[in-house]
């Protein structure tokens, strides 16, 4: 623990009684040092993780911020760090700084900025960057300055019919509903009244929902597994093309599979699941670890899974696998895209297999609750997951053999 005569010393000594040489740190406590430089400055910074990363927070020179002041804002920041959820304190600092600049503490773009950081811990860096562009976009030139609290209905409705215009309905009905979640956090933060919000509702035109293109009648998937098995286009794609139906994972994560997450002996891949930042387990079946094996060879001294040309370094594209169905003569808008075979297995394995919903959307990482309240957890339904998924790869080798397809379960 520092004291203010070690904090004002031009030399430290190491432990076996030598002269530290800068840069070095001075450590207080609860991760709080002093970094000393060449140039004799003395900087103090608290060292803390947020998001499983390691960061550094800033705190200021010293002698201009004594001991005590240190102290006082690392408190401020490790209490930040255990809200719930966690607030990372540079973030924080960010926000502060956009209010002062604003002039106006609860203007809707302070608050929405706060709201932000509270909310959207967990979420995606890319989920997170898209919210926050929106906002900066489309609402914070038009209401971003006016105190939340004066913020009308008609205000709102004007800025969100400029989206419009641009022919983005989707994104247009996207924002509202986060305008929204900002006006309820103000007002549970007792900054507004009410969520003004609510009064537009049927204000925008209905969004034609627009589901990936996917295969979910037997017939139509073993025509599908018989032409990937006649794929001539490279290895590598013919085996990402090959293990698709079998993991039915979203495209992204498939094409970044590492092989330091594959265990082949144990027939496990562990991953992050990209949109929700959650570990996830897929149980592989004998079929899904044969295709591993067959390409253990070519890419399994790099990285990735499924090399992109010969860089070892590299994924394949990410456009590889639609490229290749088009190449097969489908239609990726019309019959089956890389992301449909998560839509096939889901609709065949309930309505031909009588597989539980709650056991595939888990195999999924969907976080759908169940029927106790409990949210997505990698480990629930593993066994029965590991059936599934076996089941699942026997009745895909006998679509492909065309063997007699099972019927619709009866109601």
């Amino acid at each position: 623990m520092l004291t203010d005569i070690q904090a004002k010393a031009k030399q430290h000594k190491d432990k076996d009684g030598k002269i530290k040489v800068a840069p070095y740190k001075v450590t207080d406590e609860k991760a709080l040092y002093l970094l000393v430089q060449a140039n004799g400055s003395r900087l103090w910074r608290l060292d803390y993780r947020f998001d499983g990363l390691r960061k550094t927070f800033a705190i200021g020179s010293y002698p201009d911020v004594s001991l005590a002041q240190a102290r006082e804002q690392r408190d401020s920041a490790r209490k930040l760090l255990s809200n719930d959820p966690p607030i990372d304190p540079n973030e924080n600092r960010k926000a502060i700084k956009a209010t002062k600049k604003l002039g106006a503490e609860n203007s809707f773009e302070v608050v929405a900025r706060e709201w932000w950081l509270s909310h959207m811990k967990g979420k995606a860096d890319s989920h997170k960057e898209k919210v926050i562009r929106r906002f900066e976009l489309y609402l914070f030139p038009w209401i971003g300055r006016k105190p939340i609290a004066e913020i009308t209905a008609p205000q709102v409705l004007e800025a969100i019919k400029r989206i419009e215009k641009l022919n983005i309905l989707e994104t247009a009905h996207r924002t509202l509903q986060t305008a929204g979640q900002v006006f309820r956090y103000a007002v549970q933060t007792g900054r507004a009244i009410r969520d003004v919000t609510a009064d537009l509702k049927g204000a925008l035109p209905a969004t034609t929902v627009k589901h990936m293109a996917s295969f979910t009648e037997p017939k139509d998937v073993a025509e599908l597994l018989r032409a990937i098995e006649g794929f001539a286009g490279t290895f590598t794609v013919q085996c990402a093309l090959r293990l698709s139906p079998l993991v039915f994972a979203r495209p992204s994560e498939l094409r970044m599979a590492k092989w330091s997450d594959i265990d082949l002996d144990t027939g496990i891949w562990q991953y992050l699941v990209s949109k929700t930042k959650t570990d996830h387990l897929v149980p592989l079946s004998t079929q899904a670890v044969a295709i591993l094996r067959e390409l253990h060879p070519l890419s399994g001294h790099g990285k990735y899974v499924f090399m992109g040309g010969h860089s070892p370094l590299k994924p394949m594209s990410e456009s590889a696998v639609n490229a290749a169905l088009k190449r097969m003569g489908y239609d990726t808008q019309k019959d089956i895209t890389a992301h449909g075979f998560r839509a096939m297995a889901r609709t065949i394995l309930h309505e031909r297999l009588n597989i539980d919903p709650h056991i595939i959307e888990h195999q999924l990482a969907h976080r759908v609750p169940d029927n106790l309240g409990g949210a997505y957890n990698r480990t629930r339904f593993i066994d029965q997951r590991k059936v599934m998924m076996q089941q699942w790869a026997d009745y895909l080798d006998e679509l492909k053999a065309g063997a007699k397809v099972l019927p619709f379960k009866q109601a």
